[in-house]
């Protein structure tokens, strides 16, 4: 069956959330919006492309950080209503300079940071 991006179950923006994933460690490094046009841009291009909620444009990440991420798989959710990419991650994936953009752990009642930011 030929995969079509409007069988996804996309919210009232037509956006749907994407956690991008180390594919070799399993690290989740974070998450994300797509639209219809960046799943398909994703697919094509074989960089994952995501929507911009505060520019309301597409952008591939690491076009300007070159921080890229190369699709390996994307997944579908039982529900159809989250997408999962597989991704080689090159460099930091959080635009703080962090590996992973869940660097925040809650501990006994406090914000503990995991992660410093990697030097450039």
């Amino acid at each position: 069956m030929r995969f079509d991006p409007q069988s996804l179950r996309y919210d009232d923006k037509g956006l749907i959330p994407c956690i991008a994933q180390d594919h070799a460690t399993g690290e989740v490094l974070m998450v994300a919006w797509m639209n219809a046009e960046a799943v398909t841009q994703t697919l094509e291009s074989g960089r994952v492309t995501y929507w911009s909620r505060s520019r309301a444009a597409l952008w591939v990440k690491g076009e300007s950080s070159g921080h890229v991420q190369k699709l390996v798989e994307l997944r579908i959710d039982c529900d159809r209503d989250c997408l999962l990419a597989l991704v080689e991650q090159t460099g930091p994936a959080c635009h703080t300079n962090r590996r992973s953009c869940f660097y925040t752990a809650l501990r006994d009642g406090a914000e503990v940071e995991i992660m410093t930011p990697q030097a450039d």
